[in-house]
């Protein structure tokens, strides 16, 4: 369970940002079976480390997701983003919470189909758009005098 922010801030005042800092990878460690690797990155940055943690927690406290949908949706994005650690450590993460493999390979099949969609929906408004402009005089194909001879 997530702590409320004031507990949370409480606990960081009363700790000290390095021991705070401390805790956040130990906690980690402990949810994911290892240190994630942003945030080893950050572990000499506790600063760092401490707002980027109270920012994850305060989206999930907002959250009426479970625990499951959100590795769910982590795995999905970890695919599309083709962040291959983000998406090995989720996948465990998943798997850890007893979701079935068919249903990870689900939320990365439908990542896989988002992205695509993504891929062509953007490269085709933008061959329609490089239709619609004379690139000798920069103005509409219809109001062209050149294109349109």
């Amino acid at each position: 369970m997530i702590a409320s922010l004031d507990e949370e801030m409480d606990a960081i005042l009363a700790k000290g940002k390095e021991k705070a800092a401390e805790d956040i990878l130990r906690s980690a460690e402990k949810t994911y079976g290892e240190v994630p690797y942003i945030f080893s990155f950050m572990k000499d940055n506790p600063e760092i480390l401490i707002t980027k943690t109270l920012y994850n927690n305060s989206i999930l406290r907002s959250s009426s997701l479970d625990a499951g949908t959100i590795e769910l949706i982590s795995v999905a994005v970890s695919a599309a983003m083709r962040c291959s650690h983000c998406l090995k450590l989720h996948i465990r993460s998943a798997s850890n919470l007893g979701i079935a493999d068919d249903q990870i390979a689900a939320a990365i099949f439908l990542a896989g189909n988002l992205a695509s969609a993504s891929v062509l929906a953007t490269a085709t408004r933008e061959l329609k758009d490089e239709r619609e402009i004379c690139h000798i005089c920069e103005i509409s194909t219809e109001s062209c005098a050149i294109r349109n001879e």
